[in-house]
C-alpha cells in the first residue's frame, strides 16, 4: 500500500467507524465489523477498479460484511448514535432528549437496508449513485428506500407524545 492510499485510509477510518457503529449499534461489534471489512479489502486491494472511489469502495465492503454476518444469524443491537459525539454548548432540555430518543428508536426499528440508505446519503453525503454502488442496488431502488424511510421517520415524528401543560414561567 502507497502512502496516499495509506492517508487516504487514515482519513476514512472515523467514518467507517461511524456507519459500522449504526448498523451493528454496538461500540466493540462495530470494531470487529470494521477490522474485518478492512481485512477483506487489504485482501483484494488489487482488484479495485477505480483508485478514486476508495470511499464507496470501503463502505460497500463494511455493508456487505454487516449483511452477511447478519444473514449467519448474528445478532445486533440498537443504534447508539449516528454522529460522532459533540459536546453542546448547552444541555439539551429533557423534552428535547425525549423526542431525540424517540426518533432514534424510530431510525432503529428502521429495516437495515433503510437505515444504510440514511446514513449514507444523510450523514456521509453520497450521492444516490454512489450509494446505489455502494450498496449494489439501483437508483431507483435508492430513492423508493428512501422514501419510505424518510416517510416512516416523519410519521413516527408525528405520533410522538407532546407536553400537554407548560411549566410556569416557562415559555
Amino acid at each position: 500500500m502507497d502512502a496516499l492510499d495509506e492517508e487516504a485510509l487514515q482519513v476514512l477510518l472515523p467514518r467507517l467507524r461511524r456507519f459500522a457503529r449504526s448498523l451493528a449499534g454496538d461500540p466493540a461489534a462495530a470494531d470487529d465489523l470494521v477490522q474485518a471489512a478492512l481485512e477483506r479489502a487489504l485482501r483484494r486491494w488489487g482488484s479495485r477498479r477505480d483508485a478514486e472511489a476508495l470511499q464507496p469502495w470501503l463502505f460497500s465492503i463494511l455493508y456487505r460484511q454487516f449483511v452477511d454476518e447478519h444473514r449467519r444469524g448474528r445478532r445486533w443491537q440498537r443504534l447508539l448514535a449516528l454522529l460522532g459525539a459533540q459536546d453542546a454548548p448547552t444541555a439539551p432540555s429533557p423534552e428535547q432528549i425525549h423526542a431525540d430518543r424517540l426518533q432514534l428508536a424510530a431510525f432503529a426499528r428502521l429495516p437495515a437496508e433503510q437505515r444504510a440508505l440514511l446514513l449514507l446519503v444523510a450523514v456521509e453525503g453520497f450521492s444516490y449513485r454512489e450509494a446505489a454502488d455502494t450498496l449494489g442496488v439501483p437508483i431507483g431502488t435508492v430513492m423508493s428506500r428512501l422514501s419510505r424511510a424518510r416517510d416512516r421517520l416523519r410519521a413516527a415524528a408525528d405520533e410522538a407524545p407532546t407536553p400537554t401543560r407548560r411549566l410556569r414561567g416557562v415559555p
